[in-house]
């Protein structure tokens, strides 16, 4: 399958500045940019931006990042799922997860995450993706935000709506271990049939389990 990346950006004002909400981004690009030392949630700053620019180099890889200035405050990706998740058991080449999505402290509350995937969306060719994001409770910042469970989950929603990300049930283990847990998804308008029903096969794997 092709992967076709076509750049796009907004322009977001808050009350720390503009930003600029710009992607996919190439390797180079991140290469040459600063990278917050606020972005903390998945591994030290310099691993993560390390990790970007390997992402933003694989054919199907996907970073979308805010900028302020010449530094990275915020970004969210999109690969192929992890390979010991359950979501690459069907290979299937036209399922993407939006993997991380992360916005330094200073900028939150000024709807960063939403924007940040509502540019992803501009690109025509997300229309061909089914798109997928597994949110668990446990990587959420709920210390750093202040919010309960329920609340954190409610924004983590309301904010993937954004991108026209939806609620799907799923019988998978971990998403199912708590009930805050969810899987969100997006078909794109061009996924075929057989796509969606292979999709649902592995939504649902333990269905005949007794």
């Amino acid at each position: 399958m092709e992967h076709k990346k076509t750049y796009n950006a907004k322009k977001l004002m808050t009350t720390h500045g503009e930003l600029m909400i710009e992607g996919p981004i190439t390797s180079e690009t991140l290469e040459q940019l600063e990278f917050h030392e606020d972005l903390v949630a998945f591994r030290p700053p310099a691993q993560q931006h390390k990790a970007l620019i390997e992402i933003a180099g694989l054919p199907e890889g996907r970073i979308i990042i805010a900028r302020h200035h010449h530094t990275i405050v915020g970004y969210v990706t999109y690969l192929y799922p992890d390979p010991l998740e359950r979501w690459s058991e069907g290979k299937m080449e036209n399922l993407i997860e939006l993997g991380a999505i992360e916005v330094i402290p200073k900028f939150r509350g000024s709807k960063v995450g939403k924007n940040l995937l509502i540019v992803s969306m501009m690109d025509d060719w997300m229309e061909n993706y089914i798109t997928i994001t597994t949110e668990y409770y446990w990587h959420w910042d709920l210390k750093g935000t202040g919010l309960n469970v329920w609340e954190y989950r409610k924004v983590m929603e309301k904010m993937m709506n954004a991108g026209g990300l939806e609620w799907y049930a799923t019988d998978d283990p971990e998403i199912s271990s708590h009930p805050a847990n969810c899987l969100m998804v997006k078909i794109g308008q061009r996924v075929d049939q057989e796509s969606i029903q292979k999709f649902d096969q592995l939504r649902f794997m333990n269905r005949f389990m007794y």
